[in-house]
């Protein structure tokens, strides 16, 4: 019998994570858990909210297992930090897998992995534990991927990539084919990466700077509206 579900989190990546379990895939959520210092209220979307420090009082490891569902605060290190905690009171740590999420049969991914709707995974893909992949990625084929790493929507992973550990890529970042990506990289919006990087470097593209025009003044000497 599978065991039923607590989340640790009770902020907006755990309020996404339980609508992906409870009411796309009817998984039975229970509680959710955060240390006591952070409890702001006995209950979050319906359920009780425990205190980490003791939740194996009520939701013993025997019968619940756990998902961590924090963000990617300090190069997703926290996250890391809470799911080696929670396996240190005996639970089991679990993935969650979209069941319309584009992947393979041969894909393989390590626990607390999170992996939503409508990506894009290629064949020979290895993803290690603790991976966020968001709606609109892709990662192609016989990439290789560490633990704890963020992909965001539309983030682009050409084929035969290697990446590392604790890494963020921000929305519409791409990486080429065959790239070495090393631990702790922030990789920001709309960014290309072609070569290999070591590890904790940051690569950013400059924001689009705003023309001198006004949006009406812009409409009106453009052929914009004419579209």
């Amino acid at each position: 019998m599978k065991k039923e579900i607590i989340i640790f989190g009770i902020g907006k990546i755990a309020d996404v994570i339980q609508f992906y379990m409870r009411e796309e895939s009817g998984l039975p959520v229970r509680a959710f858990t955060v240390d006591r210092e952070y409890m702001t209220d006995a209950e979050f979307n319906g359920l009780p909210v425990v205190a980490f420090e003791e939740i194996e009082k009520n939701y013993p490891p025997e019968k619940y297992s756990m998902f961590v569902a924090v963000g990617y605060h300090d190069l997703n290190t926290m996250r890391a930090a809470k799911m080696k905690e929670a396996e240190g009171k005996g639970y089991e740590i679990i993935s969650y897998v979209h069941p319309q999420a584009g992947i393979p049969k041969d894909l393989v991914y390590g626990k607390n992995c999170f992996i939503m709707n409508n990506v894009c995974i290629h064949p020979r893909v290895v993803l290690g534990d603790d991976v966020f992949v968001w709606s609109g990625v892709v990662i192609g084929h016989h990439c290789k991927i560490g633990s704890h790493n963020w992909f965001t929507s539309a983030t682009n992973i050409s084929g035969n990539v290697i990446i590392g550990n604790n890494c963020f890529f921000a929305i519409n970042s791409t990486l080429g084919h065959s790239v070495v990506i090393g631990d702790e990289a922030f990789i920001g919006a709309n960014t290309l990466v072609t070569k290999n990087l070591e590890n904790g470097r940051v690569i950013i593209a400059e924001s689009n700077k705003p023309i001198k025009l006004n949006s009406k003044q812009f409409l009106k000497f453009s052929s914009f509206s004419n579209l």
